[in-house]
């Protein structure tokens, strides 16, 4: 039998099942994500109820009306493909004329009347061997063969309506498709699991696929890290989009900006919930607070069938190019197998690790084909983990340094002396708002704990470590009430302690 994949044609056994497509197609898909599995072309054109007749002067869009007749109604579906490559038969004051094709429509010789913006099925000479498409540009009466079944009005003009006025007899059609909506998708598709049995004609959807604009390349990137998790939750979901809310706080400067067409893509650039990521299943008009990244190029469908809290998986078609805690040798090897040129700065070895990449984003680094890559010796980058017991702590601490979006960040130290036996970093006033006490400490702060000082406190924001135990004073030298621990340095405490005031220190939670 033959099936779909993400709408590639798979061949298969009778009897196969989702998994059996997904093996032999190879299709992008992580366990645990929804699914897609449509019956076919025409179960979802069964849903439709708006369809695109295009013209060399624009689109027209009609919708079928919910009291037509069913012959009148499943008529046009099974004779709208043939109405394409025609041209327009005829135009008056009253109406546009399309045709002829043949259907087996009875005609009447009844005269009627008819609304602006009617779509009538006409019987020209009463024989349904002439039949016809008449757009109603007017309020009139008319004998136009038509169906006694609602006058053979079976649709209504909802789009395209300056397109019809300027039609002639030199004019023609193009093409003549369904428009398909969120409604139709849903309808004619069911969420489903692997062992699902799959028939003749049916289309299966694994993944969504994005194309990414080079017109917003700090977007792009943000998407790109939101895209770093293997499965992906739907945090939000309505008739008019899906949201994404990974990096709901981390602001992004305004880029490319556009009307939020079905199936756009976009990022939420200032206000409330900036930093999420939107795709809308409904056109929207544009807005300067939302910066456009993408188009979905494939799996509309399956954004269609989503719901709040379920796993999609997407994929983009561009890979993000990002070096950050590569050795210069894995860089080197990773960027020529993207076609981009290497330059080494910093520390050139080999085994060096990179902390810095210039340009930083993608979209530009494609462009220009070159990349800088600057590293620094692997002993001189902290390893930390985070406290689950200090959720907004570690949020802040992830922001101020990068590692929200980026796999090493970079910390610069505020205050360094040696015989103080501790070392402070410099915090971020506007971004530590609302740092809460939590996780404080009881009895001792140990050698390697990172914490910052709360809001219970003066220097609210500013992160320190200690390099021994105490058990009075936290690590950026407040009493205990007043501080939050981060998390712990795993690796780097020794070359820690060289480190002077101004200096830069990186840090990761990978292990190198």
């Amino acid at each position: 039998m033959l099936v779909k994949v993400n709408g590639e044609d798979v061949e298969l056994p009778d009897g196969s099942t989702v998994m059996d497509a997904i093996n032999s197609s190879g299709a992008p898909y992580i366990e645990g994500c929804v699914l897609g599995v449509i019956k076919g072309k025409e179960e979802i054109e069964r849903h439709v109820n708006k369809y695109s007749i295009k013209t060399n002067k624009g689109s027209i869009i009609i919708e079928l009306l919910p009291e037509a007749s069913k012959n009148l109604v499943e008529t046009w579906k099974q004779h709208y493909k043939e109405f394409e490559n025609l041209r327009i038969r005829w135009t008056t004051s009253n109406e546009v004329s399309l045709g002829p094709v043949k259907t087996d429509l009875t005609p009447s010789r009844e005269e009627y009347k008819y609304n602006r913006w009617d779509v009538i099925l006409s019987l020209s000479g009463f024989t349904a061997d002439s039949t016809h498409i008449i757009f109603s540009k007017t309020k009139h009466d008319a004998v136009y063969g038509a169906p006694a079944e609602n006058k053979g009005v079976f649709a209504r003009v909802v789009g395209g309506k300056k397109t019809i006025m300027e039609l002639t007899d030199d004019d023609h059609v193009g093409e003549v498709k369904p428009v398909l909506e969120r409604e139709s998708t849903v309808k004619s598709a069911t969420i489903t699991d692997l062992n699902t049995p799959l028939a003749d004609g049916n289309e299966v959807f694994t993944h969504v696929l994005i194309k990414t604009t080079d017109k917003s390349p700090e977007s792009v990137e943000h998407l790109f890290a939101v895209l770093e998790k293997e499965k992906l939750t739907v945090d939000y979901e309505s008739d008019s989009f899906v949201g994404f809310y990974g990096l709901q706080g981390l602001e992004r400067n305004p880029e490319y900006v556009d009307q939020r067409r079905r199936g756009t893509v976009t990022l939420r650039n200032r206000g409330v919930g900036v930093g999420r990521i939107y795709i809308y299943r409904e056109d929207r008009v544009s807005t300067p607070s939302h910066t456009v990244v993408g188009k979905v190029k494939s799996g509309m469908q399956l954004v269609d069938m989503v719901q709040y809290g379920d796993y999609i998986t997407l994929k983009t078609d561009v890979d993000r190019i990002m070096t950050l805690s590569m050795t210069q040798s894995d860089a080197e090897d990773f960027l020529s197998a993207n076609g981009v040129e290497q330059v080494r700065e910093g520390l050139t070895d080999d085994d060096a690790i990179v902390v810095g990449q210039d340009p930083m984003f993608t979209m530009d680094i494609v462009g220009q084909k070159k990349l800088k890559t600057f590293a620094v010796p692997k002993e001189n980058i902290l390893q930390m983990e985070f406290d689950e017991k200090a959720p907004r702590s570690s949020w802040y601490f992830k922001k101020i340094t990068g590692l929200l979006d980026s796999p090493v960040g970079s910390l610069k130290v505020h205050f360094a002396f040696p015989g103080m036996k501790v070392m402070m970093f410099e915090g971020d006033n506007k971004q530590s708002k609302g740092l809460i006490p939590e996780n404080v400490p009881v009895d001792c702060v140990k050698a390697g704990q990172i914490g910052l000082t709360n809001m219970s406190r003066r220097h609210i924001g500013m992160l320190g470590v200690r390099f021994e135990d105490n058990d009075e004073f936290g690590p950026t030298g407040e009493p205990f009430g007043g501080t939050n621990i981060v998390g712990n340095i795993l690796r780097g405490m020794e070359s820690l302690e060289k480190v002077k005031d101004g200096e830069i220190v990186y840090v990761t939670t990978k292990k190198l």
